[in-house]
């Protein structure tokens, strides 16, 4: 009898790994094979690195920036809740896992009743006791349509898309605290900028207050040059304000203060980054790592799905126990006294509303899912378009713009001479001294706007997100997944 226990169990698991859950294949990306190249958008560029294969220390040379983005990745609390998102869906997946296999559990029971005489023979005893020790499994079902097999599969997809949301939490860490980096630089030279202008426009003043003493120039041109001085007062008090701002965003990214000595100067200050094009088809945007995600949840509706198909069909369960009994405790382990019990049971739906409903569930959110897998893609595929375009026009805008400033510098300076010289009036200085700090910073902006467009094309295109304690790479993302898959679930079993 018990190895036809166990010849029927061995049958039960071998076609459990059958499931009922459709074939999944990747849907036809909705995007255009390759990237945009019109007149706004730069030339390819030959043997250009993988960017998914570049480290962030690669990409980032500034050492400063490099130890700034290291202590963020080792204190960020976004970042941290992250990986523990990650934790708690392997953990989850570990529970599903479990409900293939059966409980075992062993029990003790202690029984002493008292009997009525009406149902006792005559010169039986009133009171009876009962030891009992039973090894055995309750309920335990039977995963032949792949019912839960199909949940364990939905649960580990969450698991892996966790995987993915994590790479994703760390580079737009990396992205963010880089921005703040160059955003603190760039702020710090418009407020060197500002307080360069007001020891300009300081001495412009003294010089038109001593002509005012002796009578050589009006009022109100004294009083313009005041302006121009109480102009620049502000600008330092607005540019302070914006820069300690900074800091503290850039704090708060890193999880700790950083130190005085870690933040840059200005623009010019900040370390070269790497030159990266993401190459000529837009098929590496399947390796960023939220659209790796939303694939991982498709692949668990899919899953889902065979979950709700499998509930139209029998449910079968196995309850069986082996032990020993006896009235006697020091008799519960003689010959004789072995007990064993063996009931399985088969549940067929025959109407259930719910079934169905769950069916209909289901199959919408697979729909569902694949309609938000396509949306990343083109999403994704929008932002690096956006990215290139400013990379094949900013260079020229700079460009025009450093012309704009040389030409106000030159305006500003006949201007003053012509001032100086009686030609024309003050208000002319002073128009051009306005153009020529609005130029001026519309140049820090357009610098910062190309590094920081450099360091969004890094991370649009899946870089940043490289574990480097482990050495593990994005290109080794399938094989990845293909060792968790064997180490989670050792003998994986075709499908139906």
């Amino acid at each position: 009898m018990k190895r036809t226990l166990v010849l029927i169990s061995g049958i039960f698991i071998f076609l459990s790994g059958c499931t009922m859950a459709p074939k999944y294949n990747r849907p036809q990306a909705p995007i255009p094979d390759i990237w945009p190249s019109t007149a706004a958008y730069p030339q390819p560029q030959q043997n250009a690195p993988d960017v998914t294969q570049l480290k962030w220390r690669e990409f980032f040379t500034d050492s400063k920036l490099q130890q700034i983005i290291q202590t963020a990745l080792q204190n960020n609390r976004d970042l941290r809740l992250a990986v523990l998102n990650v934790e708690n869906a392997r953990a989850l997946y570990g529970v599903q896992r479990a409900k293939l296999f059966p409980v075992v559990n062993a029990q003790g029971d202690y029984l002493k009743q008292r009997s009525s005489t009406d149902f006792l023979l005559p010169g039986a005893a009133k009171v009876s006791e009962q030891y009992s020790v039973d090894l055995g499994i309750t309920a335990w079902e039977i995963d032949f349509f792949g019912r839960i097999r199909s949940l364990k599969k939905q649960a580990l997809e969450e698991y892996l898309g966790t995987q993915e949301a994590r790479r994703s939490a760390q580079i737009a860490l990396v992205f963010e605290v880089a921005r703040a980096y160059l955003t603190i630089a760039a702020d710090r030279e418009n407020l060197s900028l500002a307080r360069s202008t007001l020891m300009s426009q300081e001495g412009v003043y003294n010089l038109i207050l001593r002509k005012h003493k002796l009578n050589l120039v009006s009022d109100i041109d004294l009083y313009r040059a005041q302006t121009q001085v109480d102009t620049a007062n502000r600008n330092i008090a607005l540019y302070t304000e914006q820069v300690a701002k900074d800091q503290n965003a850039l704090n708060l990214l890193a999880g700790t203060l950083v130190p005085e000595g870690l933040l840059p100067l200005d623009l010019s200050g900040v370390g070269q980054l790497k030159n990266i094009f993401p190459g000529l088809s837009s098929e590496v945007l399947l390796r960023r790592p939220d659209i790796m995600d939303a694939e991982h949840q498709l692949k668990g509706a899919y899953a889902n799905i065979g979950a709700a198909r499998a509930a139209f069909f029998p449910s079968i369960s196995l309850t069986t126990a082996i032990g020993s009994a006896s009235n006697e405790f020091s008799g519960l382990f003689k010959s004789g006294r072995n007990t064993w019990a063996y009931t399985p049971q088969i549940v067929m739906p025959i109407f259930d509303a719910n079934v169905w409903a769950a069916y209909k569930v289901s199959e919408a959110a697979r729909k569902i899912a694949l309609t938000k897998y396509e949306k990343t893609i083109q999403a994704a595929f929008r932002e690096v378009a956006d990215v290139l375009a400013v990379q094949g026009t900013v260079d020229q805008q700079i460009a025009a713009q450093q012309s704009m400033v040389d030409s106000e510098q030159k305006i500003y300076r006949l201007s003053g001479k012509r001032y100086t010289n009686g030609i024309d009036s003050y208000l002319s200085v002073l128009d051009a001294q306005r153009s020529l700090y609005r130029a001026q910073q519309e140049l820090i902006y357009l610098q910062l706007s190309k590094l920081v467009n450099e360091v969004r094309a890094y991370a649009a295109l899946g870089g940043g997100g490289l574990d480097e304690t482990s050495g593990r790479g994005q290109d080794s993302r399938d094989s990845f997944e293909e060792k968790i898959l064997s180490l989670l679930d050792p003998k994986p079993k075709p499908e139906r």
